[in-house]
C-alpha cells in the first residue's frame, strides 16, 4: 500500500471517528422513547412536502450535468442525464467526498453514452463550480436578510455580517462577468480555466441557488414541526452545516450536519426534525438510486449481449 493510500484511509478514518464522536454527543440528551415521540410529532403532510423539496433540489441537481454537457457541446437525452445524475449524487452524498464517488458512477454511465473520461471530468469540475457558486450566492443573501443569527453564530456585529454578505455576492457577479467580457480561457499565470458562454453561467448561478433553497426548504418543513423558524434561518443553519459538510467530506455529513444544525437553531432542532431531514434528502434518494442503479445494470448487460449476439450472427451470415 502506498503512503497516499494510507493517508487517505487514515484521513477517511479520522472523518468517520469525528461523526461518531459528533453522533454520540448529539444522541446521549435523548432517551429512544423520544427520539420515537420526536419522529412521530412530524404531520405526514409535512413529511410529504418536503419529499416534494428533496424531488426539486435533485432536478435542479441533473440540470447540473445537463448545463456541463451543453458547455461541452456534447448532447444527450434529458432521461439518461436525470437518470445518471439521480443514481450518481445519491449514493455519492450518502457515501462521501460527493466529486469522486459520484464520479465513479457518472463514468460509469456517461461512458456508454459517448462520453470520454476527460468529459466526465469536466463535467465533475462544472457541477463542483455550480455547488460552490449556489452555496455562496445563497449564504450572501441569507446574510444580507437575515443577519441576526449570521451575527450570533460569527460573533459580529450586524453591519459586518452584511458586509461579508455583500462580498460573497461579488463572487458569482465576476464570475459571470468574467464569461461575458473573456469569453473563453481564462488564464492566471501557470493555469488556465475554461469558461462557459455567459448564459450558461448565468444558469449556473441561479440554478446553483435554487438548489440549495429547495434542500433548505425540506430542512424547514422538518425543523417548523417543532417550532416557528423563519425560512431563511433554515437557509442560514444549511449554509453553515452544508460548509461543515464539504470542509469534513464526512460520509452523508453523518454527524457534522446534526451538530451544525443544533448549533445554528439550538431550540428547533429536535432529533427528530434531524433523522427525518435525513431520511427525506439522504436515506430515501439512497434507496431509489441503489433500486435504479441496480436496474439499469441488468438491462445494460442484457443489451450488452444481444449486441454481442447480433455481431456474431453477422459476423457468421458474412463468412458463410
Amino acid at each position: 500500500m502506498s503512503w497516499k493510500s494510507i493517508i487517505w484511509n487514515g484521513l477517511l478514518v479520522a472523518a468517520l471517528c469525528l461523526a461518531a464522536f459528533l453522533l454520540y454527543r448529539i444522541f446521549q440528551q435523548y432517551s429512544l422513547d423520544e427520539i420515537v415521540q420526536s419522529v412521530r410529532s412530524i404531520p405526514f403532510s409535512t413529511f410529504c412536502t418536503a419529499l416534494l423539496f428533496t424531488a426539486a433540489s435533485y432536478l435542479c441537481l441533473s440540470c447540473f450535468d445537463l448545463l456541463a454537457i451543453r458547455s461541452l457541446g456534447k448532447s444527450l437525452r434529458y432521461r439518461n442525464i436525470l437518470l445518471a445524475s439521480f443514481v450518481s449524487l445519491s449514493l455519492g452524498h450518502n457515501i462521501g467526498f460527493a466529486g469522486l464517488s459520484s464520479g465513479a458512477f457518472r463514468y460509469r454511465y456517461y461512458s456508454r453514452w459517448g462520453l470520454t473520461a476527460e468529459d466526465v471530468a469536466k463535467i465533475i469540475l462544472f457541477c463542483g463550480v455550480t455547488v460552490g457558486l449556489g452555496l455562496i450566492t445563497l449564504g450572501g443573501l441569507a446574510m444580507i436578510i437575515n443577519p441576526s443569527d449570521a451575527r450570533r453564530l460569527l460573533r459580529i456585529d450586524s453591519a459586518s455580517v452584511r458586509a461579508f454578505g455583500s462580498l460573497a455576492l461579488v463572487v458569482p457577479i465576476v464570475y459571470a462577468g468574467l464569461a461575458f467580457f473573456v469569453r473563453g480561457t481564462l488564464r492566471l499565470w501557470r493555469w488556465s480555466f475554461q469558461l462557459p458562454p455567459f448564459s450558461i453561467a448565468v444558469a449556473q448561478v441561479g440554478i446553483g441557488t435554487i438548489n440549495f433553497m429547495f434542500v433548505s426548504a425540506c430542512l424547514h418543513q422538518m425543523l417548523s414541526a417543532f417550532g416557528d423558524v423563519a425560512f431563511f434561518r433554515s437557509v442560514t443553519a444549511y449554509v453553515l452545516a452544508n460548509s461543515a459538510i464539504l470542509a469534513t467530506h464526512v460520509p452523508g455529513g453523518l454527524g457534522v450536519l446534526e451538530a451544525a444544525v443544533s448549533y445554528a437553531v439550538p431550540k428547533e432542532a429536535s432529533i427528530g426534525a434531524l433523522i427525518a431531514f435525513r431520511c427525506a434528502y439522504f436515506f430515501i434518494p439512497l434507496a431509489l438510486g441503489t433500486t435504479l442503479l441496480v436496474i439499469s445494470e441488468v438491462i445494460f448487460r442484457r443489451r450488452s449481449r444481444r449486441a454481442d449476439e447480433e455481431a456474431d450472427e453477422r459476423a457468421e451470415a458474412q463468412s458463410v
